[in-house]
């Protein structure tokens, strides 16, 4: 009976993409709520020192260490970057809430802590979405929005650290970094550096290594 159960959940996840409730196709706040509520152990992609979940539908078309660059099959980027530093040190979440964004607001949660920042740029709108010491950033078209909000919580949420790995790579100065120096919860946005992450790594900067390995349904 338990296998059953356990089989269960594992279908209604894959159905739902990351969730076992029903969420919102209106409300972003409500999706944001469930989503980052949920508690998930559920990973399928490891690093040294870190993992995460990728929903179905997405693949990677880049990826290094801290730095990847995923696409779903309506042909939308999110540019991720995971931020060990700044996890191995505690950095406290300063982010203020815009009240000139689209959607602005603090994220605090027990499975980590955060903000999203939702602007228009022109006819398409930028998402700069922080949690559990990464950041996803995406320039996407307004009917896309949700599901893109969706698919990024489900991501970050789902971020795991193995502490034991990261003291030993920041002690072994694995890792290039200046202690005084975090920028993932800094007033001034990011958007400059959302310009030169595209720039880096859609000019064929770096092809994930294992992506045809790492290849997931669109269904």
């Amino acid at each position: 009976m338990k296998k059953i159960i356990v089989l269960l959940s594992i279908v209604l996840l894959s159905i739902t993409g990351c969730s076992v409730k029903k969420l919102d196709d209106k409300s972003i706040e409500k999706n944001i709520d469930i989503l980052l509520s949920e508690k998930t152990d559920i990973t399928n992609v490891n690093f040294e020192g870190y993992n995460y979940y990728i929903p179905f539908g997405l693949k990677f078309l880049t990826k290094d260490d801290y730095n990847a660059v995923l696409k779903d099959r309506f042909e939308n980027k999110y540019y991720l970057f995971v931020d060990v530093i700044a996890y191995y040190h505690g950095v406290e979440n300063t982010y203020k809430e815009n009240d000139d964004a689209y959607y602005s607001k603090k994220l605090n949660y027990k499975s980590g802590n955060g903000y999203i920042e939702i602007n228009e740029v022109g006819d398409k709108y930028y998402i700069e979405y922080v949690f559990n010491y990464a950041r996803i950033q995406a320039l996407i078209e307004k009917k896309y929005l949700i599901r893109v909000v969706n698919n990024i919580s489900c991501i970050l949420r789902s971020i795991e650290y193995n502490d034991n790995v990261l003291e030993s790579l920041v002690g072994d100065n694995i890792l290039s970094y200046a202690e005084e120096n975090f920028s993932l919860f800094e007033d001034d946005k990011f958007q400059d550096d959302f310009m030169d992450v595209v720039e880096k790594y859609d000019s064929g900067y770096k092809i994930a290594k294992d992506q045809e390995k790492l290849e997931f349904s669109d269904e």
